[in-house]
């Protein structure tokens, strides 16, 4: 394989990882970007191996998810020795909620994915659900300027509350919502903090998206074998690129939702969908 080549490969698949990274934490819809770039920047092996494309998008997830764990690993570990006995039945009830909040999405996911994913997966969906998304969260921060949150913290959160989350986050079955735009604008909704709200979306992503990158693993080991070197070290790249991104993005977000409201991101959102509606319409109607 010629050097060249390669490394422009590696390069792509650095851009995809950096890509999933500030995307899937962001509430800006990591599918409208990779849209987007894809457009533009695709890997070769995507073109020559379909089945390799569609492990790639999910399995570098778990470079993004590797992040949440490791810089909430304390806080996640109910049994570390630095925690009293109440704080280890407060973190396996963080838990507890954290599983029953993912079984909406998990329910529905594993009926209708493919279905959504077949039906929903195009430019005019993505365009009008990042548009749509994007006007929600400017509506709900300002008339949320003069409500009183009842959930500050993810400890708040009851099981009831973890339900209506659960919820919300199955609407991210429709690709353009975002996973984390799903989560965090439920929770807002039924009065949950800005901080709360980034880091019970952070914790409900771990079982989704090992679950999720296990699942479409096995499924490409099934249908084409063991990845051989050249498609390890795309995927390795790209994983690890996610993993480093992460660590950022995560810990930009909490700092920023701390003293400043989602609307920035709807704004963002708006942007992003008309740019991606106008590209559709360039691209592909005129």
């Amino acid at each position: 394989m010629d050097l060249l080549f390669l490394l422009v490969e590696i390069l792509k698949s650095a851009l995809m990882g950096i890509i999933e990274g500030v995307t899937e934490w962001l509430p800006v819809s990591s599918t409208g970007h990779l849209i987007l770039a894809q457009e533009f920047v695709n890997l070769d092996v995507f073109k020559t191996n379909p089945n390799f494309e569609e492990m790639f998008n999910v399995v570098v997830q778990l470079g993004a998810i590797l992040a949440v764990i490791v810089l909430f690993f304390n806080k996640l570990n109910p049994f570390s020795k630095t925690k009293t006995h109440l704080m280890k039945t407060k973190t396996w009830t963080l838990w507890k909620r954290v599983i029953i909040g993912i079984i909406p999405a998990g329910a529905i996911g594993l009926l209708l994915d493919d279905w959504f994913e077949e039906k929903f997966h195009n430019f005019i969906v993505v365009s009008i659900a990042l548009l749509v998304y994007g006007i929600l969260f400017i509506v709900i921060e300002r008339v949320n300027k003069n409500r009183t949150m009842v959930y500050e913290t993810v400890y708040d959160i009851d099981t009831k509350t973890a339900l209506k989350i659960g919820f919300f986050q199955a609407l991210s079955l429709i690709p353009g919502t975002s996973r984390s735009g799903s989560t965090i604008l439920g929770a807002s909704i039924i009065k949950v903090s800005r901080p709360a709200a980034a880091e019970f979306s952070f914790f409900m992503a771990i079982p989704v998206m090992v679950g999720a990158s296990l699942y479409k693993g096995a499924k490409y080991l099934y249908k084409s074998g063991i990845p051989n070197s050249y498609e390890l070290l795309i995927l390795l790249v790209g994983t690890l690129v996610a993993f480093l991104v992460s660590l950022a993005i995560i810990k930009f977000l909490m700092d920023f939702v701390k003293k400043h409201s989602f609307e920035a991101f709807g704004w963002y959102r708006i942007i992003l969908g008309v740019i991606l509606l106008a590209y559709y319409i360039f691209r592909y109607v005129m």
